[in-house]
C-alpha cells in the first residue's frame, strides 16, 4: 500500500451565543443544513452535517484523502457547513469535547438506536455527552488491521495527551486536561484490553460484548482504536476534537504514521491493560504539561520527552508521506503554547469568567473556517 487515505469524523457541541451554555437545536441546525443543500449549486456529500447522541450535539465528516492540506481544507469546510447550520438554529457550533456552561438537563436526540441506548444505559448514557475526534486510516486487509490494533495501543495516550481539550464540564474545573475521556471510559465496551491477536478473536469479543448487554450492537464496541464497520479502515478514537484545525491534522498525521508503522512492523510483546489504564489516565489528567509514558522505555519521562519518543517511532513513515516537516513544526508550537485545555484554563484564569471561555471557543472554532 502506498500512502494511506485518512478521513476524520468531528462532533462539536451547540450553545447559545448569548450565555454560552448548552442549546438542543440540532434538528433544526441539520434541517438547515438540507434545505440549504437541495439548492442548486450545493453538494451535500462534500460536507456532510449529522444528529448524534444529543440534540445539543452535532457531527461531521471529512471525505478520504492522502494529503494533510488537503485534510485541513476539508476541516475547513465541513466546519463552515456545520457552523451555518448551527447560526441558521440560532446556535454557534463549538470544537470543545465537553460543555463548559450547562443550563438544564440535556436531551438524547429521539431516533430509535438513541433512545433504546438511554433506555438500556439509563444515566450513563444520560451523563455522556462528550465530542470526540474519530480518525479513520486505510487498511489492507482486516488481519493487518487487527494487527495494528494491537501494535498501536502503547502509544495511543500521547495522542491523547496531545490533543486534550475538556478541563472543564458543566461549569467546573474538573483537574484533567481531557475530562471526555473520563466520561467516555465509563462505557463497559470502552478502551484499550488485551490484544485480539487475529479478526475472529476481534469478532468473538465485540459478538460477547453484544450478547452480555455491554454493546447494543458492534458499532457500540467503544474501543480506543477498531475495525471501521462501513469502510476498510482503523478507526482511532483516542481523541479530543480540537478546536485548532492544525491541531487536528497533526493528530491525524501521527495517528496515520502509527498505523503505517504498525503495518509494516514484527508484532512486539503486549502490555497489561492496567498499565495501559494508567497511562491514558496520566494523558488525560495532564495532557502535556507534565510528564508522561514513553512507551519505548516504558517509564514517566517530559512531555517533551515522550512526544520525541513518538516522532522517532513514526518518522520513517511520516517521511515517506510527505508529513515529517509538518509534524516536527506542529509539535514544536503545540508544545509551547500548549494544548486546548492549556488554552481554556489561560482565558479563564485571564478573566475569571466560563462564559469568556466559551466566547473564545466560540471565536475560534468559527475563525477555524471563515
Amino acid at each position: 500500500m502506498g500512502v494511506r487515505k485518512v478521513g476524520v469524523e468531528e462532533e462539536l457541541l451547540l450553545v447559545d451565543p448569548a450565555t454560552g451554555c448548552l442549546t438542543a437545536v440540532s434538528r433544526q441546525a441539520v434541517r438547515a443544513h438540507d434545505e440549504r443543500m437541495s439548492t442548486p449549486g450545493e453538494t451535500a456529500a462534500d460536507a456532510p452535517v449529522e444528529a448524534e447522541l444529543f440534540l445539543q450535539q452535532i457531527e461531521s465528516q471529512t471525505p478520504p484523502t492522502t494529503s494533510m492540506d488537503e485534510l485541513a481544507a476539508h476541516l475547513r469546510e465541513s466546519r463552515r457547513a456545520v457552523g451555518e447550520a448551527a447560526r441558521a438554529a440560532g446556535a454557534a457550533a463549538v470544537a470543545v469535547a465537553t460543555p463548559v456552561l450547562v443550563d438544564g438537563e440535556v436531551t438524547v436526540t429521539p431516533q430509535p438506536r438513541y433512545l433504546q441506548i438511554r433506555q438500556q444505559y439509563a444515566e450513563l448514557a444520560r451523563s455522556s455527552l462528550a465530542c470526540a475526534m474519530h480518525v479513520h486510516v486505510d487498511i489492507d486487509s482486516r488481519v493487518e488491521g487487527v494487527r495494528v490494533l494491537d501494535a498501536i495501543a502503547p502509544w495511543l495516550p500521547l495522542l491523547l495527551a496531545a490533543s486534550a481539550n475538556s478541563p472543564y464540564a458543566e461549569g467546573r474545573d474538573t483537574g484533567h486536561a481531557s475530562w471526555r475521556s473520563q466520561i467516555w471510559g465509563r462505557w463497559p465496551s470502552h478502551g484499550t484490553g488485551e490484544p485480539f491477536g487475529d479478526p475472529a478473536t476481534y469478532d468473538r469479543v465485540v459478538e460477547q460484548l453484544v450478547g452480555w448487554g455491554a454493546a447494543l450492537d458492534p458499532a457500540m464496541a467503544y474501543f480506543d482504536a477498531r475495525l471501521a464497520a462501513e469502510w476498510p479502515t482503523v478507526e482511532v478514537r483516542v481523541a479530543d476534537v480540537c478546536t485548532e484545525v492544525e491541531d487536528a491534522v497533526l493528530v491525524t498525521a501521527l495517528t496515520r504514521g502509527l498505523v503505517t508503522t504498525a503495518a509494516g512492523a514484527e508484532p512486539q510483546p503486549s502490555w497489561r491493560s492496567d498499565l495501559l489504564r494508567a497511562a491514558s489516565w496520566r494523558a488525560a489528567r495532564h495532557g502535556l504539561a507534565e510528564r508522561l509514558v514513553d512507551p519505548a522505555v516504558q517509564e514517566l519521562v517530559p512531555a517533551r520527552a515522550a512526544m520525541a519518543s513518538l516522532l522517532r517511532h513514526v518518522g520513517p513513515a511520516l517521511e515517506e508521506a510527505g508529513d515529517l516537516a509538518l509534524v516536527e513544526d506542529g509539535l514544536e508550537d503545540l508544545l509551547a503554547r500548549g494544548t486546548g485545555a492549556t488554552r481554556q484554563r489561560a482565558r479563564f484564569e485571564g478573566t475569571g469568567s466560563l462564559e469568556a471561555v466559551v466566547a473564545d471557543l466560540v471565536e475560534r472554532t468559527e475563525a477555524s473556517w471563515r
